[in-house]
C-alpha cells in the first residue's frame, strides 16, 4: 500500500486495517470444467474466416475463504458448491459445468480442518453471489444459526429466480430455505462488517452481488471479487462475461469502482475462479495475514 493508504489504514475506521492476529486462508473445494464462452464474450464464437473454430475449455477453481478474526471469529467468505452435485444439480447441469476435481480433502469441513479450525466454530458466513457453484455448501449450516450475511438484492433477486424459474439453474432451492438458515441481508454499500472487512455492492453478473475487502497489516489491501471476475481477463483486458453475463451497463460501472478501489488500496484482486492466481498467491503467501 502506498504511504497515504497506510495512513488511512490505521486510522480507526472499521473500513481500514484488520486487527493484529487476523488471517485469511485461501480454501480449494475442486475443479470445474467450463466452455470459455460462459467466462468471455465472444469466446469460441465463428466468423467468416473460421467458420469452425476449436473450442476453447477452462479449468475453474471452487474457492473460498477463512478468516480468522479476533473481534468477530471464523468468518467464511462463501461455500463452494454442495457436495453431491449429481443429486443437488443433476443434468444438464452437471454436463454443462462438471466438477472435474474433487477429493475427499477438498469437501468444505475437511479443508477448513485442514487450516486447524472446525466448520463448527464458523461464527458468520459472506455470501458474495448465491449461485450454485458459490452456496451451495450452506447446507452444512442448516439448522446452526449462523448468521448469512448477503445483499438484498441478491436475496431477492435468488428467491424470485427459484420461485419464478426466471434465471433457471444458477440458482437452486435446495440450499435458499428461508427456515433452516440464518439469512441477515445488508443493503449500504459499502457495507464495514467489522473493522478491516469491508463489501462493496457490485451489480452486474447478479443483482446483488458484493466484493469483500481485506486490509490486513502484513500483506495488504485483497479484493476477493467472487464473479464480478470469473477468470483474470474479465480484468486486465476489460472483457465482459460471456453467456453468465447478465447487466452489461452495470458490470461496467462496477469494473470502474473495482479499478478505483485498486488505485486507492493497491490491493491485489483474488478472482471468482482463476486458477494461476490462487495457486501463485498461496504459493507466494500462504496465510495471508
Amino acid at each position: 500500500m502506498s504511504s497515504g493508504t497506510n495512513i488511512l489504514a490505521r486510522a480507526s475506521v472499521p473500513a481500514f486495517l484488520c486487527p493484529p492476529g487476523t488471517k485469511v486462508h485461501i480454501l480449494n473445494l475442486g475443479t470445474m470444467r467450463v466452455d470459455a464462452g460462459w467466462l468471455l464474450r465472444g469466446a469460441n464464437s465463428s466468423s467468416a474466416s473460421n467458420s469452425n473454430p476449436e473450442n476453447q475449455g477452462r479449468d475453474l477453481i471452487i474457492a473460498a475463504a477463512l478468516i480468522e478474526h479476533p473481534h468477530m471469529g471464523l468468518i467464511l467468505f462463501e461455500t463452494g458448491c454442495a457436495e453431491d452435485v449429481e443429486i443437488e444439480w443433476g443434468a444438464p447441469l452437471t454436463d454443462l459445468f462438471p466438477r472435474t476435481v474433487y477429493t475427499e480433502a477438498m469437501k468444505l469441513p475437511n479443508v477448513i480442518k485442514a487450516t486447524g479450525n472446525d466448520i463448527k466454530d464458523v461464527k458468520a458466513i459472506i455470501m458474495g453471489h448465491l449461485h450454485l457453484d458459490h452456496a451451495g455448501g450452506l447446507e452444512h449450516f442448516f439448522g446452526t444459526n449462523v448468521p448469512i450475511y448477503v445483499h438484498e438484492e441478491e436475496f431477492k433477486h435468488a428467491a424470485w429466480s427459484v420461485a419464478t424459474n426466471a434465471d433457471s439453474g444458477v440458482y437452486l432451492a435446495s440450499y435458499l430455505s428461508l427456515t433452516a438458515l440464518n439469512w441477515q441481508t445488508f443493503s449500504a454499500s459499502p457495507f464495514h462488517l467489522c473493522q478491516g472487512l469491508t463489501l462493496h455492492h457490485s451489480p452486474g453478473h447478479t443483482p446483488g452481488l458484493c466484493l469483500l475487502q481485506i486490509n490486513l497489516a502484513r500483506d495488504g489491501t485483497f479484493l476477493f471479487t467472487t464473479d464480478q471476475y470469473h477468470v483474470r481477463e474479465n480484468y486486465e483486458d476489460a472483457k465482459p462475461q460471456g453467456w453468465l453475463a447478465r447487466d452489461h451497463n452495470a458490470w461496467v460501472h462496477s469494473h470502474q469502482m473495482v479499478r478505483n478501489l485498486v488505485e486507492l488500496f493497491g490491493a491485489r484482486l483474488v478472482f471468482g475462479h482463476d486458477m494461476e492466481t490462487v495457486r501463485a498467491l498461496t504459493a507466494e503467501k500462504g496465510i495471508l495475514e
